[in-house]
């Protein structure tokens, strides 16, 4: 039996994102890893008591799901179609009325690379994206990518499995409106295969409390000569955080 989507159930979830605290954590759960209730109180910045309580609202309405290891809860977003939500929402909320944003070096640095849930976002991502369509390795249209053959063999190369689709029922390959960059990046299976191996190999690094990722030296030469990427990839331009 499943749930019918009507507007008043559409209101309640809404009403629950709407809150700002409850906001700030789910933004910081798209980063894709569990956090205990301490790290999403900072990260809201309310209280402990405060924080129960919202946790428990997003719960109860399976927008986040709680893990326990020993004494200890994680919580993390319920599932792909929730980052999908809160992904879309900061794509509307980043092409609302501009808003007086100074950027300094920790906005600067999410909009290099950070992570989106998954997979990985900002420009970063965006070269990526470009590469492998550009290579013929991709093809993107209306939202869906198709991996080539070629583009199957270079990602076995490259050690990801790009195979049989029927394994899983999540997308091999769909696009995400970058929210900073406003241009598509890769999600799907593809985006966090993609995400888990440079992660793997050590190109990228993940930052404390921050969906941020950091570029390693050998980042910086793999991502260039594995994918060909151009030499301006950092190049963006300048658009005010809102």
């Amino acid at each position: 039996m499943s749930n019918v989507a009507s507007g008043n159930t559409i209101a309640e979830v809404a009403s629950l994102i709407g809150d700002a605290a409850r906001a700030n954590m789910l933004s910081a759960l798209m980063g894709g890893q569990a956090l205990t209730a301490g790290e999403l109180a900072r990260q809201a910045g309310v209280t402990a008591q405060t924080t129960s309580g919202h946790l428990g609202k997003l719960t109860e309405a399976r927008l986040i799901a709680v893990e326990k290891q020993g004494r200890h809860r994680y919580y993390r977003l319920a599932s792909p179609d929730v980052a999908h939500a809160i992904h879309a929402l900061m794509s509307v909320a980043a092409s609302g009325p501009k808003r007086h944003h100074p950027i300094g070096p920790k906005d600067e640095a999410l909009r290099l690379a950070r992570t989106c849930y998954d997979h990985m976002a900002g420009r970063l991502a965006i070269a990526l994206a470009d590469a492998l369509t550009g290579n013929g390795y991709v093809v993107l249209a209306d939202g869906a990518g198709l991996v080539t053959d070629e583009g199957r063999r270079f990602l076995c190369d490259f050690g990801i499995d790009a195979g049989d689709a029927t394994r899983s029922r999540r997308p091999l390959c769909r696009t995400c409106l970058d929210w900073s960059e406003r241009r598509p990046h890769l999600a799907g299976r593809l985006g966090a295969a993609l995400l888990d191996r440079t992660l793997a190999l050590g190109w990228i690094a993940r930052t404390a409390e921050s969906r941020a990722l950091r570029i390693s030296r050998a980042g910086e030469a793999g991502f260039s000569g594995t994918f060909d990427l151009p030499a301006d990839w950092r190049r963006s331009p300048s658009t005010p955080f809102s």
